[in-house]
């Protein structure tokens, strides 16, 4: 039987990558998201669903896993809702909360009790460079900070059950959404790649890799770790992305 592993926000961008990906690597992958699929990719089941309410989520946890066990985990669904920090709202901080956030734990929540009976789990939490600061993100770095926080956390918790626990921090991917917002040769786009030390977009494919090796029964001993996916910018502490 294949083994089975959920991830959110596999529609589109990053998400539909890893979906793409895990089913090369021989995982049925269900998707979690409020928005259909850009396209249908043979071994995804996409479930519609809003991760920032609650009880829709704990209901369609509880329905996978009704099916049978899902041991991998990868929380990558995300909104951004960028604001200055005299703009920024208590409303837009809790909706960005719901989504980065809650939805995160409440998807572990339900699949925990699956992978404490195997004693096997792997948990990726994709977070962003943007978690270290950046302009204009008062709700969204603070909503990826809290998820590495929940990451290192959730890490030495469930070490003792073989579950493992890290995180992702993409810096600038070529999403569609993300050229449409820069377009190529935009002087905005220009000034993205000057803090880029490879002096290139990444590629959400070099996501899915990134995420594919942790899940994999062979990274066994990494846990609690934060993987930044950033040409470099990381290091230099650029702020475009």
């Amino acid at each position: 039987m294949q083994p089975r592993v959920l991830v959110t926000g596999a529609s589109s961008g990053i998400g539909l990558a890893v979906a793409e990906r895990l089913v090369a690597d021989g995982y049925a992958v269900t998707s979690f998201d409020v928005q259909a699929p850009a396209r249908d990719v043979p071994g995804v089941t996409h479930v519609q669903v809003d991760l920032r309410d609650a009880a829709q989520t704990r209901e369609a946890v509880a329905e996978l896993v009704r099916a049978g066990e899902v041991l991998r985990l990868v929380n990558n669904a995300g909104i951004v809702q960028p604001a200055s920090v005299a703009d920024t709202t208590p409303e837009s901080l809790q909706a960005v909360a719901a989504l980065n956030v809650q939805a995160p734990l409440l998807l572990l929540q339900g699949l925990l009790p699956d992978m404490q009976a195997r004693g096997f789990g792997r948990v990726v939490n994709v977070s962003s460079r943007a978690a270290l600061g950046k302009p204009l993100r008062t709700a969204y770095a603070a909503s990826k900070a809290g998820l590495l926080g929940m990451t290192r956390s959730w890490a030495l918790e469930l070490a003792a059950h073989g579950i493992t626990v890290n995180a992702i921090g993409p810096g600038p991917i070529a999403t569609e959404l993300f050229q449409r917002v820069n377009p190529p040769g935009a002087p905005q786009t220009q000034r993205i790649l000057d803090t880029i030390p490879l002096a290139r977009m990444g590629e959400p494919a070099e996501v899915a890799h990134a995420i594919a090796s942790l899940l994999d029964d062979r990274a066994g001993f990494i846990t609690g770790q934060v993987l930044y996916v950033c040409g470099g910018m990381t290091v230099g502490l650029g702020n475009a992305a």
